[in-house]
């Protein structure tokens, strides 16, 4: 006979602790297929609790197909595959510990003191005032729409840009939208990206199953005579300031880009504007999507770089004949991104915060950038760096003077506690990279400890172990 012990627990009833009891045993094998059951008023009497117990098991085990019954003969078990035996079980999985740096390199990160906290908590309030229960319906597929006129007004005044709130489609985050314009424009055709580049925008159309194609460089940013000798229908840019490189794409490539997605049907390029915002020199770069005449140009942006990597929200622009193709076939979706943050962020922008807001971050990213390129040029790293763009972005490129390949400088880094990223990272073909040139993501990067880091970093350079 079947015997099992019960705990007194009002928060799981005596039927379930039975019912799981025997679906353990089922599970295990100790009940084997095939096997009769006890009727329900034995087993009642022998576990000493009440028929009903029995029967709601037996008949939660019956519903999910663990037991079945016979009429007048009783309660059988079903044959069920048991499960493989786990490597692990979920208590013996330990959590996967990001190794800690002594200084970081190639993390980007907004401290929390750039973070506008007072007036996004005063417009947090006022939105909650001023639309009240609106904040409980569903906003349209493509945003609301006090975001996207938001938008618009910010596009035109900023960026050159003349564009219908219809156009603008909001997401949360820019991966979302790569993937919806995958749909939209078809699976079917072939996508090209640059060749070195951002990888997980590579990584994003792989796991999709596109058709890929990778287009080199030259000094004026994605090559179009590469881009012609591919077959490729839709092209991933980013013009205004390409990572990792951070070559500006020069308006003669740009009219080329443009005469090629012109000369060929359903040709489109992206144009990702991820931070063309932080531009030091000169006036921001005027967007391709500003200078096309025939709809080819879908423009991305997101305020995750702006503001905050918290706030996800990213929009696109798309030329007006493929609104009605948008509708139709993407309508149904609904909008990823809440609309208590979408009215917020809305204010933020019509009230001129987030003009002031990227003042302020351009004087002081820029001054953190002086400073870390100031530590760099004066310390034991003079005569073997080379800084190179580092006017735009929130990164540079720092080309080092050393005989060690980048993987024996990487991992010599790594174990003085140094996280590197390489250019060489970013192409496909590493062997093809300019050696030695470190991608330098200056936002994260801890003053207080930049002395020391670069200390070591020379220490490596000079072949000499860190003491």
């Amino acid at each position: 006979m079947l015997t099992y012990s019960f705990i007194k627990d009002n928060s799981v009833s005596l039927y379930e602790q039975l019912y799981r009891h025997m679906k353990a045993d089922i599970l295990s094998g100790k009940l084997a297929a095939g096997e009769k059951l006890p009727s329900k008023r034995a087993l009642s009497g022998h576990l000493e609790v009440s028929v009903i117990t029995v029967k709601n098991a037996y008949e939660q085990l019956m519903a999910e197909g663990y037991i079945y019954g016979i009429e007048k003969k009783g309660y059988y078990v079903n044959r069920i595959e048991r499960p493989l035996q786990a490597a692990a079980t979920a208590c013996d999985i330990q959590a996967v510990k990001e190794p800690t740096w002594f200084l970081d390199f190639v993390t980007n990160s907004i401290s929390a003191e750039y973070f506008p906290f007072t007036t996004w908590a005063k417009l947090m309030r006022q939105t909650i005032l001023e639309q009240d229960k609106a904040l409980l319906h569903a906003t349209p597929y493509n945003g609301a729409a006090a975001l996207r006129s938001a938008i618009a007004d910010y596009l035109h005044q900023f960026r050159g840009m003349t564009v219908a709130p219809e156009q603008i489609i909001i997401g949360a985050g820019t991966e979302y939208l790569y993937n919806m314009l995958l749909q939209l424009l078809g699976r079917d055709k072939v996508y090209a990206v640059e060749d070195p580049g951002y990888s997980k925008i590579t990584k994003i159309y792989k796991s999709n199953g596109v058709a890929l194609q990778r287009i080199g460089l030259d000094e004026n940013g994605l090559s179009a005579v590469q881009l012609r000798q591919q077959q490729a229908d839709v092209v991933h840019i980013s013009p205004s300031h390409h990572y990792p490189t951070g070559i500006v794409m020069p308006i003669t490539r740009r009219q080329e880009l443009l005469r090629w997605a012109s000369e060929g049907e359903g040709r489109y390029i992206l144009e990702d504007d991820y931070d063309s915002e932080f531009r030091f020199v000169g006036r921001p770069i005027p967007t391709l999507f500003s200078v096309d005449k025939n709809e080819r140009v879908i423009y991305l942006n997101t305020f995750s770089k702006t503001i905050a990597p918290s706030i996800r929200i990213s929009y696109m622009v798309l030329p007006p004949h493929l609104l009605h193709q948008f509708r139709q076939n993407l309508g149904f979706y609904s909008c990823t991104v809440s609309s208590f943050e979408q009215y917020t962020l809305a204010s933020f922008l019509s009230q001129g915060r987030y003009e002031q807001h990227l003042n302020r971050m351009k004087n002081r990213y820029r001054q953190k950038r002086d400073k870390v390129i100031e530590l760099i040029c004066s310390g034991e790293l003079a005569d073997r760096a080379e800084i190179m763009e580092q006017d735009a972005g929130l990164h540079f490129l720092m080309r080092l003077d050393t005989p060690l390949s980048d993987r024996t400088l990487r991992e010599q880094a790594m174990q003085q506690g140094l996280r590197l990223a390489l250019l060489s990272d970013y192409y496909s073909c590493p062997e093809n990279a300019p050696p030695h040139v470190l991608v330098v993501n200056y936002s994260g990067i801890d003053l207080d400890k930049l002395p020391e880091g670069l200390h070591r970093l020379a220490k490596i350079l000079e072949g000499k172990e860190h003491v």
